[in-house]
């Protein structure tokens, strides 16, 4: 494979990763929707809505708002657009676009309306076979990568070596690189942990304190290692293969719902906590004015575990509330006397 890296997306998560990749000495073909964005960073260096204490060097830089040429121009293509956007954004695309193209997708989220990976959606409309898809995971949060706080990313894919060469992009003295071969299993953790950092920020907005988010974490955990289990065992029947159990107490998976329950950086605890504190999901969406990949994947998910029928209360006590209007104060009364 080449050299040649592309970024889809401009938002905050974006622009870390564009500050990993350059301060590393790679060059990247960056799409940015906004044309005045573009001329903004092209001539202050630093993008203006997003992360704005990151300057880059421009040099290292080729910036488009034309996605079919940055696409054309790379070999491997970082997708980092929330993913309610996806599907807009790639259906510009002709279906042979991505053909003989690593994707390394930093998208933590199910595509809405069709409850399905990325991975597989990618499969499905541009013939990307698994092979040459990776995912990006964390615990990382953008904030601290601007700040070059020590931090860690999860990359996985089919084979390992081939995950190791991409997450060899991103290594620097400020950012250590796990690899793992779990690459379902880690994007259904990522949509995960953004449900219940709502819940987390919902439960802060109700007024509870740290005893009881830390027993609400818990039980998290252990609903998403249920659900993950589940998923696998299906995944097993369906194909045909042995179930494969991963050390869901890794850094992609615990650690990642850690960080995004607690830190004050989660769009998804700050959005869960104006619901907690009475704002309408509008309100929230407006007040937030970022996407919390959490509110469409606690859609996502209630949909898909009536397939897959893992015991979820804490999941479908967020759905109901900001999807069924059902009050806050209510769903977690319900909850409170579920815990172990």
């Amino acid at each position: 494979m080449g050299n040649s890296i592309g970024i889809i997306g401009s938002g905050s998560w974006a622009t870390a990763l564009a500050k990993i990749l350059t301060d590393n000495g790679h060059h990247i073909h960056w799409w940015i929707r906004n044309d005045d964005t573009i001329r903004h960073i092209q001539l202050r260096h630093h993008n203006k809505h997003y992360l704005t204490s990151v300057y880059f060097d421009t040099s290292l830089l080729t910036l488009s708002s034309d996605l079919q040429a940055v696409v054309a121009a790379c070999d491997e293509l970082v997708l980092a657009v929330p993913s309610a956007f996806l599907e807009e954004v790639l259906g510009r695309l002709p279906a042979t676009a991505l053909q003989n193209k690593r994707i390394i997708s930093a998208i933590k989220g199910l595509v809405p309306g069709r409850n399905i990976l990325i991975n597989e959606y990618l499969e499905q409309f541009f013939q990307l076979p698994a092979t040459q898809y990776f995912t990006l995971t964390g615990p990382c949060h953008a904030e601290e990568v601007a700040n070059e706080k020590l931090s860690y990313l999860t990359f996985s894919g089919v084979h390992q070596e081939q995950a190791q060469e991409v997450a060899d992009k991103f290594a620097s003295s400020y950012l250590q690189t796990i690899v793992n071969t779990d690459m379902i299993g880690v994007q259904l953790a990522a949509v995960l942990k953004n449900i219940y950092a709502m819940g987390a920020g919902i439960a802060h907005g109700q007024e509870y304190g740290d005893n009881f988010l830390s027993v609400f974490i818990t039980n998290c955990y252990r609903e998403m290692q249920t659900f993950l289990e589940r998923y696998e065992e299906q995944k097993a029947m369906v194909q045909g293969t042995p179930v494969v159990l991963h050390n869901y107490s890794a850094s992609a998976y615990l650690g990642d719902l850690l960080v995004t329950c607690y830190s004050l950086h989660s769009r998804n605890r700050t959005f869960g906590n104006m619901i907690g504190k009475g704002y309408s999901v509008k309100a929230a969406q407006l007040e937030l004015s970022m996407i919390a990949e959490g509110y469409y994947a606690s859609k996502c998910i209630y949909e898909m575990n009536r397939e897959i029928g893992a015991y979820m209360p804490v999941a479908q006590a967020i759905y109901a509330i900001l999807w069924q209007q059902v009050h806050p104060s209510e769903a977690f009364l319900s909850l409170e006397k579920g815990f172990i």
